[in-house]
């Protein structure tokens, strides 16, 4: 099995060129937003560390931002109790699609939560700052110090894209896309 991490900054499009590969994938931002929603353990864990700001179940990500912006340390506290449930779930990932010819890895913190091996396979997503700020713009509940405070916890760009065996360029075109991952899949198969 090919396992492919996808890199890239926030709102670079990693989720969309993932999805685009054709095999299966874990989406762990996906993973976060149902152990917020749907585990209770997760939410009596935060609520002991965090009283003062998880309060409802499923956890309100409201709750989440205000815990984040209000101080530095909670940011960690919160990636130091879904990070091992994360862990967990990409186990199971593994396990159930160990038979696949390839999988892929949307993972903001690939690299610097070490969840990667040596043989994966690395693309970066490189898009234009420009596109980035309008696409992240129109997500819902946009926070532009939230954004700058999960990117703080990540490598930059340029060490990222240097670590990468291949880079797609995002014009956020489904085309452009498509014929990028066509050509990478040409090259690993």
């Amino acid at each position: 099995m090919i396992r492919i991490g996808i890199l890239g900054d926030i709102g670079s499009g990693k989720s969309y060129v993932a999805k685009n590969f054709g095999y299966p994938v874990f989406n762990a931002d996906y993973e976060v937003s149902k152990l917020y929603k749907k585990d209770k353990k997760i939410f009596i864990k935060l609520n002991k560390i965090l009283p003062k700001y998880i309060h409802s179940f499923p956890i309100n990500k409201n709750e989440i931002t205000n815990a984040i912006l209000s101080n530095k340390n909670n940011l960690k506290k919160i990636v130091t109790i879904v990070h091992k449930e994360i862990r967990k779930k990409m186990k199971l990932f593994l396990n159930k699609n160990k038979n696949k010819k390839a999988i892929i890895f949307d993972i903001p913190l690939l690299l610097e939560n070490k969840l990667y091996r040596k043989n994966d396979l690395l693309i970066f997503i490189e898009s234009r700052k420009k596109d980035i700020e309008k696409k992240l713009k129109k997500r819902p509940g946009y926070n532009r110090k939230l954004i700058n405070k999960f990117k703080k916890l990540q490598f930059s760009a340029q060490y990222k894209k240097k670590r990468s065996h291949f880079i797609i360029k995002n014009n956020f075109t489904k085309k452009s896309i498509k014929v990028a991952i066509k050509n990478i899949l040409n090259k690993i198969f």
